[in-house]
């Protein structure tokens, strides 16, 4: 009697109260849910696609192992009319360089908001509208990339190679196309969490002060709702206290020159 792995797997070779190879059997289980992903685009591998492959390894970078006390803030969306160029003031006040994750439509919507005041900052690759790459294939995660690439290299005239999956979200179609596109996939260790201190806002000062570590790399947004002002507003107070405790401010890219990526410590 033949087998069809794919049948079986999907839980439909075996009835209930059925026999095969002449033993009672019980359904199999449905190892692949209802209304999941193709197999080659959203969060699956995607590992047979070699028509994406560049050099056929990447890392997930989210902090560095170092010593050193360093620090890399970035802010997610923007640029945007509402704090874009708020957080750039803030920035230049307190002599801190920073990392943009930029959303593409939005450089293009609203460049001079920001034409001339990045040169000290970096600025990473967002997407172009914000989608969640885990339920897109690979070509169309590309064409995201490529799309702001461009728009983000006429604003400023640099290549950028870092990329920040809208959401964090990270699947195996997200992963080849980073790669094929030579970007770094770069998410965060640590968070504002405006939330929280809606009516406490030196709290998120001293959440952020009091816990940040060497090698961290901090995620705002300068975009989205205005609960975010409680973290945008309170920055210069963040960064006085941490360079009281004797940390400077690296962009990411400066960052990971200086330390390894950490790795997930063995189970």
């Amino acid at each position: 009697m033949g087998l069809n792995r794919r049948k079986f797997l999907r839980g439909g070779l075996i009835a209930a109260g059925g026999t095969a190879f002449g033993v009672a059997a019980v359904e199999a289980p449905r190892l692949i849910p209802r209304g999941h992903l193709p197999f080659d685009g959203g969060y699956a591998a995607a590992a047979d696609r070699v028509d994406f492959e560049r050099s056929g390894s990447l890392d997930v970078i989210w902090r560095v192992q170092t010593d050193e006390k360093v620090v890399a803030f970035t802010f997610d969306d923007g640029p945007g009319p509402q704090w874009t160029s708020m957080v750039l003031d803030t920035l230049a006040d307190k002599g801190v360089p920073a990392t943009f994750f930029m959303v593409g439509r939005n450089v293009a919507a609203h460049s001079d908001l920001v034409r001339g005041r990045l040169d000290r900052h970096e600025v990473g690759n967002h997407s172009w509208s914000h989608p969640d790459f885990a339920t897109m294939d690979a070509a169309t995660i590309q064409e995201q990339i490529g799309r702001t690439h461009d728009t983000i290299k006429s604003l400023t005239g640099r290549d950028t190679s870092l990329l920040r999956p809208p959401y964090g979200h990270v699947g195996g179609s997200t992963l080849l196309a980073a790669n094929d596109c030579g970007y770094q996939v770069v998410l965060w260790s640590h968070q504002m969490a405006e939330a929280a201190y809606l009516k406490n806002p030196a709290g998120q000062v001293k959440e952020i002060v009091d816990n940040v570590q060497p090698g961290q790399i901090v995620l705002a947004h300068d975009v989205g709702s205005s609960d975010r002002l409680i973290a945008l507003r309170q920055l210069g107070a963040m960064f006085d206290g941490l360079r009281q405790r004797g940390f400077r401010f690296v962009t990411v890219s400066e960052l990971l020159a200086l330390g390894t990526p950490a790795k997930s410590p063995t189970p």
